[in-house]
């Protein structure tokens, strides 16, 4: 009983941090049909530049929105100076992968190729007793983290001006610019909001998986996956992709290692199979 309840909440604690990063993911890509490539390196940077304010600060929330901000900006100069010029996704896939393998690159420059540690708040430095299971504070806080964002964002989404425009953005954005909306800025945004989610998430992360060169691809394919599965474009979709990845990639590991990733892709073929826009996905305008 008590290794189902820890693969599950490890599983869960997981997920939570597929949320954070394929959120905003699913975001860019159903608003605006980019294949961001890069996405993961977002990830990766945030892990680096958090660590880089905590060893100066020794805050954690500091360097948890730190990152954030800092890898936004990089997110919306490469929207605005870059990927604003193509609209077919070949162009936009050759130019991501190029800032991925010069992100990681500057990031072996700077912080070097050895795996680095990232300590949880002092005050999450325990384990929480669950019954007769013992499970670390952190990575339960990461969950309870998880659960805010996403109310966060389904309160800007669905609650606020904005987010009304972004709507109308998705539907039909030539509609949205008749209206007056200023798509552009509007698209700029949530590219913005989206790298600052992943970096986020490369924070939160640091103190359970560490720090490393290589974070980026080895995170990007499943924050595929949970779009994938999840539907372009729907938080729903992510939260409840991201579940079922996260479920599934840790039960896999502990089950069956030498299969994980089959059991990742084989129900991502299957619900394609069924739902080809995925479980709450609409397609792209």
């Amino acid at each position: 009983m008590n290794f189902f309840i820890i693969q599950t909440l490890s599983g869960v604690s997981f997920a939570a941090v597929l949320f954070l990063l394929s959120s905003g993911l699913s975001l860019i890509f159903g608003v605006m049909n980019i294949v961001n490539v890069a996405h993961g390196s977002y990830y990766m940077l945030g892990g680096y530049i958090g660590l880089s304010i905590y060893s100066l600060t020794g805050n954690f929330f500091l360097s948890l929105i730190g990152a954030g901000l800092a890898v936004g900006i990089v997110g919306i100069l490469m929207q605005r100076l870059f990927l604003n010029k193509y609209v077919d996704h070949f162009p936009q896939v050759l130019m991501t992968m190029g800032f991925a393998l010069i992100f990681r690159d500057l990031a072996l420059i700077i912080w070097g190729g050895d795996p680095l540690s990232f300590p949880a708040p002092a005050f999450l430095q325990h384990s929480v007793h669950l019954g007769e299971t013992v499970f670390p504070a952190y990575r339960l806080a990461v969950i309870l983290i998880s659960i805010i964002v996403a109310i966060g964002l389904w309160i800007f989404n669905d609650k606020t001006a904005y987010g009304a425009q972004l709507r109308a953005t998705v539907d039909d954005k030539e509609m949205a610019r008749g209206v007056g909306i200023n798509v552009p800025l509007v698209s700029g945004l949530m590219f913005a909001l989206g790298a600052f989610l992943a970096a986020f998430g490369g924070v939160v992360a640091a103190p359970m998986f560490g720090v490393f060169a290589g974070a980026d691809f080895e995170v990007l394919p499943l924050a595929f996956v949970v779009v994938i599965v999840g539907g372009m474009g729907s938080l729903k979709g992510a939260a409840v992709g991201s579940l079922l990845v996260g479920l599934m990639d840790n039960w896999g590991k502990a089950l069956f290692p030498d299969f994980s990733y089959f059991t990742i892709f084989l129900p991502m073929a299957i619900i394609l199979a069924v739902r080809p826009t995925g479980l709450f996905g609409t397609k792209p305008s």
